[in-house]
């Protein structure tokens, strides 16, 4: 077992080490979303977003995930993130995705940079995919989704949750799972 998990987090470093972020890796993620049905909504109602280019996901029983991002007010960055996820149950593979959270007033902005802000293993993003998806939300339903590619997607509406809209987009990768896991977010201000 030790072996594995070893394994498994020397792929995760190994994967995470190899992501190489570009500038305008921001501005193509923020364009996904803006350009993806429902989520561009968003961008209008939210006082600010967090978004995060390329979050790599991977697992082998125990499976973790990690990404870098930049939190928005009104359009100006006003700080650094990093999100960080544990997932324990059935999964094999990895996978890489964009995740963008909006959020609705300024007490949803300041409770996420107030320090380190998790997501209970109970929250849930909209996909937004190059092929059929399914999500299920912590309002006990599921949504379903099809598009034909990241310039085309569309999204069902999951609304704001305590203040805040989290939407993903599939960049590539394939990975089975059956687990259960919360994300954290570290925030660092300009």
């Amino acid at each position: 077992m030790k072996i594995l998990i070893r394994a498994t987090l020397a792929f995760l470093l190994f994967g995470l080490m190899s992501q190489v972020v570009r500038a305008d890796e921001y501005d193509d993620a923020i364009n996904s979303f803006k350009n993806a049905g429902e989520s561009g909504a968003y961008f209008e109602k939210s006082v600010g977003f967090a978004v995060f280019p390329t979050i790599g996901k991977g697992g082998i029983g125990i499976g973790g995930a990690h990404g870098s991002g930049r939190v928005y007010r009104e359009g100006v960055v006003i700080g650094t993130s990093k999100m960080t996820q544990l997932t324990v149950g059935f999964q094999l593979g990895a996978e890489a995705f964009s995740q963008i959270i909006f959020f609705e007033n300024e007490a949803a902005l300041k409770n996420f940079t107030a320090g380190n802000f998790e997501f209970s293993a109970e929250a849930s993003a909209v996909a937004i995919t190059a092929g059929a998806s399914a999500t299920a939300n912590t309002g006990g339903g599921t949504s379903t989704a099809l598009s034909a590619g990241k310039n085309d997607a569309t999204t069902s509406s999951l609304g704001f949750r305590k203040g805040m809209a989290i939407f993903t987009i599939a960049k590539g990768g394939l990975m089975y799972q059956a687990t259960l896991g919360g994300q954290k977010y570290s925030f660092k201000p300009l």
